[in-house]
């Protein structure tokens, strides 16, 4: 029964994406305005279902970190609207062509870019990811599959139907964004072997679910592993910039995946740096970590053990570590990292740029907080996720990324000899 749910659901999918794909800039604009707007309308309606779904969720013992990435509140709905928004305004890249070559025979050669085709999106208690992957996969020329975790299914539902809704009205096949109703492991299973159909998977969530992904798609996979960012505060730092890195990418909001997991302070400034680190985490209530070149900074402290190095916390929880150098630091992070997002504190342009070659990250970032690893930091809009896989994407991942390029080839009747 799960095959032919899964068979119908992406074939289904597979004849609405040849639908959007031939829509003009200017109707995929239009839509998206309604999609907006038909969230925005359905806000009572989404809160209900959401409301319902935390309470289940806390009675269950979900942890803090989870419990923030479900909830929803009438400002976070606003966003995800003006998230649509903000991606009305982004360039389509459907369409775009780049010149390649004019062959010495007069043959003419460019790529264009065109639509993936249908992805699928698995997801855990994250509902914002309903209207984020629909509206780039729609604006990108795909139709989507999302098969929510079972935690906010009721919720991502409720914004689901507000978009199909803009759908019908427009003429859409409402298959154009597909959500499967059931959570069910099986029925997952099931879809990752329609290779037919479906053209790529993303999983975002826990890293146990990327890896369940991986191992049974017959699908191409984007991989979102686990975002172990760490900031390096160099030799010639600012101390204060360092620490209002520190604690914005720290504090802010602790549960996502660009918060900031680990601190490496260069040997030379700790004695200056991790007393006012020490402070303000603490007023903060942050849990430390500490090495043993550093646990006497901070009062309560645990010491880590170097094969505990590397983990993911998404909470209010820190590992420390004083290394020697840069060399030091680049080797911590290569071997503990997850190819998230990797900062560099420092004043010395040419340790900046070294770092910035050398650390092996999708994202780099230069006197500026890991917070701003993010699509609609970083221009791209709303994102569909942030692969830490370097095929065929890297990084946040926006329009372009759900895209990919074919040649088109023009003569006036050039045969091969």
């Amino acid at each position: 029964m799960s095959t032919d749910i899964a068979a119908t659901l992406a074939a289904a999918a597979a004849d609405a994406a040849k639908a959007v794909a031939t829509l003009s800039t200017e109707q995929k604009n239009t839509v998206l305005q309604a999609f907006a707007d038909k969230i925005r309308q359905a806000t009572p309606i989404i809160l209900t279902e959401n409301r319902a779904e935390v309470a289940e969720a806390e009675a269950n013992g979900t942890s803090a970190a989870m419990l923030d990435r479900l909830t929803l509140t009438a400002d976070r709905i606003d966003a995800m609207a003006s998230a649509i928004e903000q991606i009305i305004r982004l360039t389509d890249p459907v369409g775009q062509t780049r010149q390649i070559e004019q062959r010495p025979n007069g043959i003419n050669i460019v790529k264009r870019r065109i639509p993936l085709g249908v992805i699928c999106m698995i997801y855990e208690a994250r509902p914002n990811v309903t209207a984020d992957a629909g509206a780039l996969c729609f604006k990108s020329g795909n139709a989507v599959i999302l098969r929510c975790g079972r935690e906010a299914i009721k919720t991502s539902l409720a914004i689901a139907a507000a978009m199909r809704e803009a759908l019908a009205e427009h003429r859409l096949p409402d298959a154009v964004i597909s959500i499967v109703p059931d959570p069910d492991r099986n029925l997952l299973l099931s879809l990752l072997k329609q290779d037919q159909f479906i053209d790529l998977v993303i999983p975002r969530g826990g890293e146990g679910l990327i890896r369940f992904v991986t191992e049974h798609s017959r699908i191409p996979v984007i991989q979102h592993f686990k975002g172990v960012c760490h900031l390096f505060v160099d030799q010639s730092a600012d101390l204060a910039m360092a620490l209002n890195l520190l604690l914005n990418g720290k504090v802010q909001r602790p549960g996502v995946c660009n918060a900031l997991e680990g601190l490496l302070v260069h040997q030379a400034i700790a004695a200056d740096f991790l007393p006012m680190a020490a402070r303000a985490l603490a007023e903060h209530q942050v849990k430390v970590h500490a090495c043993a070149n550093s646990i006497r900074y901070f009062a309560g402290a645990s010491p880590i053990a170097e094969a505990e190095f590397g983990q993911e916390y998404l909470a209010p929880e820190i590992a420390v570590r004083v290394v020697a150098d840069l060399d030091a630091a680049l080797a911590h992070i290569d071997r503990f990292g997850s190819q998230h997002t990797e900062v560099i504190c420092t004043e010395d342009q040419a340790n900046a740029d070294r770092f910035i070659a050398t650390v092996d990250t999708a994202v780099v970032m230069h006197n500026a907080s890991s917070r701003f690893s993010d699509g609609g930091e970083l221009g791209l809009g709303a994102e569909i996720g942030i692969s830490t896989s370097k095929l065929h994407a890297y990084g946040p991942m926006g329009l372009e990324a759900l895209t990919t390029e074919k040649y088109v080839v023009t003569g006036v009747g050039q045969v091969r000899q």
